[in-house]
């Protein structure tokens, strides 16, 4: 069938110094420059960056699916 597709899963990783929904949407983004038919992105881990008792970044795991195209 024409409609079928498969879709490749990768996991990144964005920071942020502000918010985990900035820490994702910089993953997303940098990821869409290199990764063509993005379609979800599921936040699979919230985590932080502390330094001397402080919070200095915020973290998200990403996982990305993409279309799956061979041989490209």
């Amino acid at each position: 069938m024409a409609g079928d597709s498969v879709y490749k899963i990768t996991e990144i990783i964005g920071t942020s110094t502000t918010s985990w929904e900035d820490a994702a949407k910089n993953a997303v983004e940098t990821a869409s420059k290199t990764l063509r038919d993005l379609r979800v992105a599921e936040i699979v881990k919230l985590d932080l960056v502390v330094e001397d008792g402080k919070v200095v970044a915020y973290r998200a795991r990403v996982n990305l699916s993409f279309k799956y195209q061979p041989g490209k």
